[in-house]
This record gives structure tokens, sequence and C-alpha cells, in this order.
């Protein structure tokens, strides 16, 4: 991107999980909002939760750079793109600063997509159980890539004036400025499940709050000066491409629309089906779809018009009652599937399609049951489609991630939607008339051409 692409950031990292990366991360976010400042918030990695308390926060759309998922060459565009008409940028990593896909080196770890941003690292550290190691700690981390910036450190849950002068007496050796001081307090009220945070669209009310108690212990334990102006002197995003777009240089999506009619695309919504990447829908969109969200748990009915439907990720397993409840609306989606309508689903998607999860009933569009597993499956995946099918001709090659903690049973139909490459070779998911159903998510802004056949698709449908 040109070098006028020069929005102030800084990307929060921590040396493990569990440091306190989000909360240090999304209270930042929500001090530099009530100074009233414009914030683009970004995470790392493929998480779709943590998003949802950044938009919170901020006010804004919550973005993803996976530098897997993706590839490094659009973590450049897609950060200009998300943080586009913004005074500041603020990108929570993922796990250890500098763990990333298994296997593949440094790729897609938060170290990585910080050189790839040019971007100061402010390193977050749970001081609770060392007073001088944590010079040695803070010391290693930012001497280990020379080409990782680590502009200053937030030490968290220090227990008293004390322990925090230990820890800074310390520090004054490593080079690295204390720019936070966060107590030992009880934790902001942010419950988890089986798989992480419980998403913000389940619980906003005391979502919001918590993010306010956020915003309040980081403006008061932290120089937000000093962390504005570390986020200042990084200078131009590196590359030389324009940010991203999602439309593509000789699509001209409202003229298409003009001539060929505007397709409705349902796409699932509400506290079930919460994971996104906001990519998706503007694909949709760039590609001539009229984008309407509905709520498999309320809506009784469709979308009027609907022509196709996608179904994200999310936690169908703690609603299964209410979504088997939903009668008129599983038969709904199993006479538009059946009819040969396109539907792309992921994962919760995937066991929304089956025949039953947990012994309820579902949309029985698939001849496959679903059920919990006490086994967590989580992990990056080289795929490649096996079939042709309403997202990708067979032989497109996609990264995706898995990360549920349920079976279904086959793993296959009969023609699968991709034969997994990579970290195992094996079939996986249902390509059946116009269903693409899986447990991979992907990120569609790394083939753009999947948006613009699934609405092509639901043109001709």
């Amino acid at each position: 991107m040109s070098s006028s692409v020069s929005v102030p950031r800084l990307v929060i990292a921590a040396p493990s999980s569990g440091s306190g990366k989000t909360t240090v991360a999304t209270g930042l976010m929500a001090a530099f909002a009530a100074r009233g400042l414009a914030v683009s918030p970004h995470k790392v990695g493929p998480d779709y939760i943590d998003p949802g308390y950044h938009s919170l926060a901020t006010g804004r759309v919550g973005r993803n750079l996976d530098a897997y998922l993706c590839g490094p060459e659009l973590i450049g565009p897609l950060f200009a793109h998300g943080a586009r008409g913004c005074d500041i940028a603020v990108v929570e990593g993922v796990m250890g600063m500098y763990d990333g896909a298994a296997g593949e080196g440094e790729l897609a770890s938060t170290a990585h997509v910080a050189k790839l941003l040019r971007a100061p690292v402010v390193l977050v550290v749970d001081a609770s159980s060392q007073s001088r190691s944590v010079a040695a700690l803070v010391h290693g981390f930012a001497s280990w890539d020379p080409e990782v910036r680590v502009g200053g450190v937030i030490l968290n849950k220090v227990a008293s004036d004390r322990h925090e002068e230990l820890l800074r007496e310390a520090l004054d050796s490593a080079g690295v400025p204390v720019l936070g001081v966060l107590r030992r307090v009880a934790q902001v009220d942010t419950p988890s499940r089986h798989l992480g945070l419980v998403p913000v669209a389940e619980r906003r009310g005391a979502a919001l709050e918590a993010v306010a108690a956020m915003g309040a212990q980081v403006a008061d334990g932290c120089d937000l000066a000093a962390l504005e102006a570390l986020a200042r002197a990084a200078g131009a995003v590196p590359g030389g491409s324009a940010p991203w777009t999602p439309a593509s240089p000789t699509h001209h999506p409202t003229r298409s629309a003009e001539k060929r009619g505007t397709a409705v695309v349902a796409v699932a919504g509400g506290p079930a089906f919460t994971f996104s990447y906001a990519e998706h829908a503007e694909l949709l969109a760039a590609a001539g779809a009229d984008v309407v969200t509905f709520d498999p748990l309320r809506d009784e009915e469709l979308p009027p018009g609907t022509r196709g439907l996608v179904i994200g990720g999310g936690f169908p397993e703690v609603y299964a009652s209410e979504l088997s409840a939903n009668e008129p609306l599983r038969k709904a989606v199993s006479e538009l599937a059946l009819g040969g309508a396109p539907v792309a689903a992921e994962c919760a998607g995937l066991l929304y399609l089956c025949r039953e999860l947990d012994g309820l009933p579902m949309c029985g569009v698939l001849d496959a049951s679903a059920r919990m597993s006490e086994r967590l499956t989580l992990g990056y995946r080289d795929a490649v489609a096996v079939e042709d099918s309403s997202l990708a001709v067979a032989g497109t090659r996609m990264r995706g991630h898995e990360f549920h903690r349920t079976v279904v049973e086959p793993g296959a139909g009969t023609a699968p939607a991709w034969g997994v490459r990579a970290p195992a070779r094996r079939l996986e998911g249902f390509v059946q008339q116009g269903v693409h159903a899986s447990y991979l998510h992907t990120h569609w802004a790394s083939e753009p051409g999947v948006a613009r056949r699934f609405v092509e698709r639901c043109r001709t449908s």
C-alpha cells in the first residue's frame, strides 16, 4: 500500500495465553474511544469471539488478521481496509507472541503480524508470581527477533505498591519502558465455556458492563498518552499495495445487479450463530447480493425472496432445544436446500443441517447426526475442494480452521466438500445439490471468487 497509509497502531502481545491480552486490548480500545479517538479493532488469528468485545469497545466492526487463512500478503491490505478513516488501531495478539501455526515457524503468530504491519508491540506480562525475573522474561521476548519492536510493557496482576516498585526496578535494566500497571483485582465478568468466552450476542448487557470495566481499569492503570505516542511512531504500513476491497477490478456489482436482478442471500445470526468474518458479507454485497440477517432461534420464516443461505459458526449445541423447537424455520431451510438453492454452512451450520443434534431434530438436509464430544478439535487445515460446488470448483485450494467439541457421523458424504491435506489426509464435509457443508471455517478474502460464484449460483438456481 502507499506510504499515505500510516494509521497509528499498536499490537498487544503476551508471553503466553492467560496473561491478560484480551482485558488490556479491549480496555485500551475502550479507553482510546472514550478520549474521542476513532479506534480500529483487530484480532490476530481465526478467533471470532474477541472481535465481538472489540466491537462493543469501539463501535466499529472487529476484524481478524490471519496470515495462515489469508496469506501474509493480505495482512497489510486487510488492515488498511478496516482501519480506513480511523485515528488509531489496536491489534490483539494470539497465544504467546511467537506462537503460530503448528510446524510453520512464525507464520500467523502475533510477532509475524506485527512485522508485516511494522507495528510496535506492547507486551502484557502476568507478574503475579515474580519480581526480578520479569526483567529476564521481557528482555528475552524483546531480543528474540530484532525485527519485532517491543515498545513497552504492561504489568498485570501486580499485588501491591512494593511489588510494583520491585518490578519497575528490575525492568530499568531491560531497556523496555513500563507503560502500565494493573493491580490484582477481581476479574472482569467475562464468562467462558467450552470454546472460550461467551459471545457478546448472548450477553450484550453484561458484555457492555464488562467492556466499560476493562476500559476504566486500563485508563486508571496505563499511561494512555505514552501508548498513543508509541502508536503514532509506527510510520507507514509496508507493502506497496492498495487497501483490500471486496470488489474485484473487473467486477461492477451495481451494473451486474441491475442486469441480472439482485439475489437475496440470508445469513444466519443471533445468539446461536455468532461466528462470521465481516469481509464475507462485504464480498457477497459486492457480488450483487442483498445480504439479509435472520435469527434461527426466533424467526419462523426465511427473509422474503431468499435465493441462497449462509450459516456460519457458533453454538447450536447450546441452543439445540430452541433450534429444534422452531419447526417452521427448520422446514423452510430444508425446502430451500432440497430445492437446489445454494447453501454455505460452516461448523455450526453443518450441525444445523444434520438430521439431529444430540438426539434433537434439526433440518434434516444431510443424512448425518451430530453430538457433543469431550474431545476438542482445534487447528489450521490445508484443504482442496473435492467436488464442484456452489462455493468452488474442484481443485480449489483453501486454508481453513477447525474449532469444535462435536462429532458428525459420517464425517463426509458420498460427495465430500474438502480433501484435507494437512495435518492428516482425510475427506471432510458434504456437497449435495447446492449445499456445501463442512467443519472448516474459511476466510473468503483469500479466494474472492467463492463469494462471486455463490451469488451467481443464487441467481441461476
